[in-house]
């Protein structure tokens, strides 16, 4: 059996809810110092960026700063004290529809990513949450697209992460999606789709190809007006973009998708007429209280409310996907 690894704890404080840089060391290899593997193992960097790093102390072990010719220890983990660059921020806020001393679910609006990724660090649900409630150790269950609103779920406690993580791997937990997509009356509603969904790594397009399925989802039609449709989505499987990428194979792509069925060139802080997707509830037995629990989304699809003024695009700053607004 492989032993786990334990990761000793962070000698450096979060900055805007944001955990330091962590990497470690090879347990072997040919680099005399730490400043040596550094310069090879991230060449983004460069080897004047990592000097003025270990010159400034902002590298760090578990005993404090290392210094420039640290000699290289292998299996050693090691933290950055980075600087973390100024983002614009996400004019929509994101709510806390629950909280107890295990779990803590959200109401995220759409553009705001769920976690640090790419070009958002600190403007992301999770950072917002630890900075606005004084939860460092926060931690993501699972996640929603950027441009998906809706219910997301958070483990107060890191202990508690992989209990609530096992629910939606072992498919225990029952997910409800509300789209607005155009309205096919020879569509043929419900129906189930199941398909082969390959994404792969630096393509921003999912894609359907032969071969033995890999995701599910149950299209159902909730209510049809005019050329529109508002559907009721219900994923088996969890396949990135699974939901965009059924609807499009379906004919009816998803009002405001940027990526399907054809690759748009978006600015990201352009947040006029959002992707109409919205993870509407998600209910399970919680595997700590053996309670049932069920949440929902407060939020609404501007474009079945008001097609005009989601095609018109609201102006940055109220939070039009609230419901209420």
């Amino acid at each position: 059996m492989r032993r786990r690894t334990v990761v000793p704890p962070c000698p450096l404080p979060q900055r805007q809810g944001i955990d330091p840089p962590r990497l470690r060391l090879p347990h072997d290899g040919p680099w005399a110092t730490v400043r040596d593997h550094l310069v090879e193992r991230i060449p983004r960097l460069g080897a004047e960026a990592v000097d003025a790093l270990l010159a400034q102390g902002r590298v760090v072990g578990v005993d404090g700063p290392l210094a420039p010719d640290a000699p290289f220890a292998p299996g050693a983990f090691l933290w950055f004290d980075r600087e973390l660059p100024a983002e614009t921020p996400v004019p929509f806020e994101v709510e806390v529809l629950y909280r107890d001393e295990n779990l803590l679910v959200a109401d995220k609006p759409h553009f705001l990513p769920t976690t640090p990724r790419g070009r958002y660090v600190t403007e992301t649900a999770l950072a917002r949450l630890r900075r606005r409630l004084g939860l460092p150790r926060l931690s993501p269950v699972h996640r929603l697209d950027r441009l998906t609103a809706g219910v997301v779920l958070f483990a107060v406690r890191p202990e508690h992460r992989g209990a609530y993580q096992r629910l939606f791997q072992d498919r225990l937990v029952r997910k409800e999606y509300e789209a607005v997509a155009p309205y096919r009356p020879d569509l043929g509603l419900p129906r189930t789709v199941r398909s082969r969904i390959v994404k792969e790594r630096g393509v921003i397009a999912a894609r359907e190809l032969p071969g033995a399925p890999n995701s599910e989802t149950r299209i159902e039609l909730a209510a049809a007006r005019g050329a529109l449709g508002r559907y009721r989505l219900s994923p088996v499987t969890g396949r990135t973009h699974q939901l965009r990428v059924h609807m499009n194979a379906a004919g009816v792509p998803i009002l405001g998708d940027p990526v399907y069925p054809a690759l748009l060139e978006t600015d990201p802080e352009d947040y006029r007429s959002p992707l109409q997707l919205l993870a509407r509830t998600v209910e399970f037995t919680d595997p700590l209280t053996g309670r049932e629990r069920r949440f929902s989304s407060a939020r609404t699809l501007e474009a079945w409310d008001s097609y005009e003024r989601w095609a018109a695009g609201p102006a940055a700053g109220p939070d039009l996907t609230r419901s209420g607004r």
